[in-house]
């Protein structure tokens, strides 16, 4: 009998049993995870940016939980000697069209208190001398980690205070009692007082399965990416970010620096056909079907047409891919890009075609379900962990907070 259960070994259920072992030291934790590691899946397929926020509704979660998340993130770098680079980045205008948007989003950021500046063309030839553009803003707060190695880290702070991970345990059911959260899995069943429900790309289903019925899905949009051959990586210095189309709701494709050195250029984003599905040829029935017959993919493709064609298009056409990435970087061969691994972010979608344009919680009796956190999500790992733990009935005897 467990007084917390934790569905989900990613970054984000890790650093909420971490964050329950600061409120509660005496709690008995386990986290099941059904892959043979932690971090195998959003996280280890994660870009490594430690995000500012600046993208953000002023007051959202997403803003909030970034800009205290690249604090927090940081610190905890520094505190376990993780390696981590606070490089900065920039946030680019490539047309006259784009410089309104591009004031629209500085603006936007001063709102959510980051140090920011605009910058000039000259300035922006020094930070990243191979870049066109006619203005950016330079955002010195963001970096980059392998989140990879943090996750780990958590991992190996909840044992020492005496939690269990469980690898290879697939949740299958899930009963809400009185008392207790019954937990089925493939290795046998748990009991715990509560349960807190990080499961990512499953975590709509796990709602379900413990009778929480909502109107969102997830929806599983891969993102690939190419790599910049060795000899060409002297063509970016650290973090390059276009302006983002405010009629679509992915950043588009970008350059970054990788922690080890290699320099990743993209994503695009089109729908998997596999809620894992890290390749083009992917593919499970049921996750498909699940998809095409949620009327809200429908009805957010009919808004999105012009622009999901075109990520399409980038996804089968090498050449494409390159003329979107030359609109930064001139000087970008077809030849200098070589393929990476992609990335499958689990995007929350409503009933009417809008997506989820920020973290989402739900509260149960006896569980607490974690049902979007996409990007900026690792960097605010640690602000969502403390987040859920709040929710959690205030006791002074996690005997009585759960079982009472």
């Amino acid at each position: 009998m467990y007084d917390f259960a934790i569905v989900g070994g990613g970054i984000v259920g890790l650093s909420t049993g971490m964050a329950i072992y600061k409120r509660f030291p005496n709690a008995k934790v386990v986290v099941i995870e059904k892959e043979s590691v932690v971090a195998e899946h959003q996280t280890g397929h994660n870009s490594g940016v430690i995000h500012s926020g600046i993208y953000y509704k002023p007051g959202s979660f997403k803003a909030r939980f970034a800009r205290q998340g690249s604090k927090s993130m940081t610190a905890f770098c520094q505190a376990h000697g993780i390696d981590h680079d606070i490089c900065g980045k920039v946030i680019v205008a490539t047309t006259q069209e784009e410089l309104p948007l591009l004031e629209n989003l500085y603006k936007r950021g001063l709102e959510n208190e980051l140090a920011i500046n605009r910058i000039g063309p000259d300035e922006l030839k020094e930070i990243e001398p191979h870049v066109n553009g006619l203005g950016a803003i330079r955002v010195p707060v963001a970096g980059i980690v392998n989140y990879r190695q943090v996750s780990e880290k958590f991992a190996e702070i909840i044992r020492e205070k005496g939690g269990e991970i469980r690898l290879n345990t697939k949740v299958e059911k899930m009963h809400e009692e009185s008392d207790q959260v019954i937990i089925e899995t493939n290795r046998g069943t748990f009991k715990a007082g509560m349960v807190i429900n990080c499961a990512g790309l499953h975590s709509d289903r796990v709602a379900l399965a413990t009778g929480y019925k909502t109107d969102m899905k997830i929806l599983p949009f891969r993102g690939e990416y190419y790599k910049l051959k060795p000899e060409k990586r002297y063509l970016v210095k650290n973090l390059i970010y276009p302006v983002p189309n405010p009629k679509f709701p992915f950043l588009g494709v970008h350059f970054t620096r990788m922690i080890n050195g290699e320099v990743d250029a993209g994503p695009n984003a089109v729908l998997s056909f596999k809620r894992e599905g890290y390749r083009k040829t992917d593919f499970n029935a049921k996750d498909l079907i699940d998809s095409l017959s949620f009327p809200g993919l429908w009805k957010m493709a009919g808004k999105f047409a012009k622009e999901g064609l075109d990520e399409y298009i980038r996804s089968f056409s090498k050449k494409q891919f390159t003329k979107s990435l030359q609109q930064l970087i001139p000087e970008i061969q077809e030849d200098d890009l070589i393929p990476a691994p992609a990335g499958v972010r689990a995007q929350a979608l409503r009933r009417d075609g809008n997506m989820v344009d920020d973290f989402h919680i739900i509260q149960g009796k006896r569980t607490i379900h974690v049902c979007n956190a996409p990007s900026p999500a690792a960097t605010a790992s640690i602000e969502i962990g403390r987040e859920v733990v709040n929710r959690i009935p205030v006791q002074t005897n996690i005997k009585e907070a759960i079982f009472v």
